[in-house]
């Protein structure tokens, strides 16, 4: 298949993770408990792997994942395995709009780096040899800027954040080439950091800095991190205000990043969340240049299984193309189906009627 500029991000699209299956959660329990080896547990996750793969590709998606569903957090276990980072349990978890979550983090325990033998490499060429050229698989990880939530950083190994911030682009620069040298050709990059400074009052964060400060570092972050990218390695970025069980962290429009961020991030492609009032409106859409990256609309809340009206999602994707031509416009979910292991409060069979729905809804919608 081929790959180019016209095709990622594709008129349908989905941001990656999907429901944990009964099954998976069953041999993740007994693994734990001891009753099943790590190789017994690989054996199921490449055989769930295997199905979800084979069913977006029947339901008519052209890029696929792996559900994420080697994961239990859609970004803790991509940073824990990084150099100088370090999982753990802290006192308290997330506190989201309903509910508090699992007590889980990462911390900075020493100088960061990529460690060149990341799980992700290999679960990666695992997962490319399942789709096996049949569709374009789709590597989602963590942004850089996860590593700037509050109480990451250590602040006694890195007094200087600018330091810091050198230091995770480096380490990005080196994940980045290891990805493609691994056969990777479509990176989405997943950053509620950079969605959280449109809240307002910035989640996550210990006020030390100004929210133009932060803003702009985070640009500089992200393209710093992809400087030196293969050109035909196609990157995207999800801004995602949180996604826990169904649950939300913060709300806030795009407003207040566009201008910096959604005007110069250089990547191909945008999936932003429209999916309910705490969206704001289209308007900051117009800070993208024309012919520059796509934008793909999360009009579809992945949060619930009802099917949004199609007269609706049909009239929001013509008030966005008031902003940015439709040609530069793709239709998604807003989130994940289950960014952390627990998974969204809806069925399996609900989520590929969502999936199936952007399908035929994007057909429908354009010709290319």
């Amino acid at each position: 298949m081929t790959i180019n500029t016209k095709t990622i991000p594709f008129r349908a699209d989905h941001v990656g993770s999907l429901l944990r299956p009964d099954r998976l959660h069953e041999a993740r329990k007994n693994y734990k408990e001891g009753s099943i080896s790590a190789q017994q547990l690989r054996q199921v996750e490449n055989e769930e792997i295997e199905r979800i793969v084979d069913k977006q590709i029947d339901i008519g998606l052209e890029v696929v994942t792996d559900g994420e569903f080697r994961r239990t957090w859609f970004h803790l276990d991509f940073m824990k395995h990084f150099n100088g980072m370090e999982g753990y349990v802290p006192e308290t978890g997330f506190q989201f709009a309903d509910l508090e979550t699992e007590r889980y983090d990462v911390c900075n325990i020493g100088k960061v780096t990529f460690n060149p033998n990341h799980p992700f490499i290999q679960d990666f060429k695992e997962f490319n040899e399942i789709v096996n050229g049949r569709a374009i698989p789709k590597l989602t990880v963590p942004s850089p800027n996860q590593f700037f939530n509050a109480g990451i950083r250590n602040n006694e190994l890195y007094p200087d954040i600018e330091q810091f911030a050198q230091d995770i682009i480096q380490a990005y620069q080196d994940a980045i080439q290891a990805f493609y040298d691994a056969g990777v050709r479509y990176l989405q990059l997943d950053d509620v950091y950079i969605a959280g400074l449109c809240a307002p009052e910035i989640p996550f964060n210990d006020g030390k800095y100004s929210r133009d400060y932060l803003i702009d570092l985070a640009l500089r972050i992200v393209n710093g991190s992809l400087e030196n990218k293969p050109d035909d390695l196609y990157v995207t970025t999800h801004l995602c205000r949180g996604n826990y069980r169904s649950t939300w962290a913060f709300s806030g429009g795009y407003d207040v990043i566009a201008p910096t961020l959604l005007a110069n991030e250089n990547v191909d492609g945008f999936f932003l969340e429209y999916d309910d009032e705490r969206s704001g409106s289209f308007e900051p859409l117009k800070h993208i240049p024309n012919d520059g990256p796509r934008v793909v609309l999360g009009l579809l809340t992945s949060k619930s299984g009802e099917l949004e009206d199609r007269e609706t999602v049909l009239r929001r994707i013509d008030e966005a193309s008031k902003y940015l031509p439709i040609e530069q416009l793709c239709l998604s979910p807003q989130c994940g189906f289950a960014s952390t292991h627990h998974g969204n409060e809806l069925t399996e069979d609900e989520q590929w009627q969502k999936l199936k729905y952007i399908v035929d809804l994007s057909k429908e919608i354009w010709s290319d």
